[in-house]
Protein backbone atom coordinates (compact mmCIF):
# COMPACT_ATOMS: atom_id res chain seq x y z
CA UNK A 1 0.00 0.00 0.00
CA UNK A 2 1.28 3.45 -0.84
CA UNK A 3 0.83 6.05 1.88
CA UNK A 4 1.33 9.80 1.68
CA UNK A 5 2.21 10.58 5.31
CA UNK A 6 5.52 12.06 4.23
CA UNK A 7 3.73 14.57 1.99
CA UNK A 8 2.29 16.40 5.00
CA UNK A 9 5.71 16.52 6.68
CA UNK A 10 7.32 17.85 3.49
CA UNK A 11 4.62 20.50 3.09
CA UNK A 12 5.27 21.66 6.65
CA UNK A 13 9.07 21.77 6.09
CA UNK A 14 8.62 23.77 2.88
CA UNK A 15 6.07 26.05 4.56
CA UNK A 16 3.39 25.36 1.94
CA UNK A 17 -0.20 24.99 3.12
CA UNK A 18 -2.93 22.92 1.55
CA UNK A 19 -4.72 26.20 0.89
CA UNK A 20 -1.71 27.42 -1.09
CA UNK A 21 -1.66 24.17 -3.10
CA UNK A 22 -5.29 24.75 -4.03
CA UNK A 23 -5.19 28.49 -4.73
CA UNK A 24 -1.69 29.04 -6.15
CA UNK A 25 -0.89 25.68 -7.73
CA UNK A 26 -4.40 24.54 -8.75
CA UNK A 27 -4.25 21.18 -6.97
CA UNK A 28 -7.86 20.11 -6.58
CA UNK A 29 -9.48 19.55 -3.21
CA UNK A 30 -10.49 16.11 -4.49
CA UNK A 31 -6.87 15.15 -5.09
CA UNK A 32 -5.86 16.39 -1.64
CA UNK A 33 -8.70 14.37 -0.12
CA UNK A 34 -7.51 11.26 -1.97
CA UNK A 35 -3.98 11.86 -0.70
CA UNK A 36 -5.26 12.31 2.88
CA UNK A 37 -7.11 8.99 2.63
CA UNK A 38 -4.15 7.22 0.94
CA UNK A 39 -6.29 6.48 -2.11
CA UNK A 40 -5.08 6.16 -5.69
CA UNK A 41 -3.75 9.32 -7.32
CA UNK A 42 -2.29 9.75 -10.77
CA UNK A 43 1.40 9.97 -11.52
CA UNK A 44 0.60 13.38 -13.01
CA UNK A 45 -0.49 14.62 -9.56
CA UNK A 46 2.59 13.12 -7.91
CA UNK A 47 4.80 14.74 -10.53
CA UNK A 48 3.12 18.12 -9.95
CA UNK A 49 3.68 17.85 -6.20
CA UNK A 50 7.35 16.95 -6.69
CA UNK A 51 7.80 20.00 -8.93
CA UNK A 52 5.95 22.34 -6.56
CA UNK A 53 7.85 21.10 -3.51
CA UNK A 54 11.15 20.66 -5.38
CA UNK A 55 11.53 17.20 -3.88
CA UNK A 56 11.85 13.52 -4.75
CA UNK A 57 8.93 11.11 -4.82
CA UNK A 58 10.18 9.35 -1.68
CA UNK A 59 9.71 12.63 0.20
CA UNK A 60 5.95 12.50 -0.39
CA UNK A 61 5.06 8.83 -0.82
CA UNK A 62 6.08 5.58 0.79
CA UNK A 63 5.29 1.93 0.09
CA UNK A 64 4.24 -0.06 3.16
CA UNK A 65 3.47 -3.76 3.16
Amino acid sequence: MIVYDKLWETLKKKNISQYKLIKNYKISTGQLDRLRKNCNVSTYTLNQLCEILNCKLEEIAEYKK
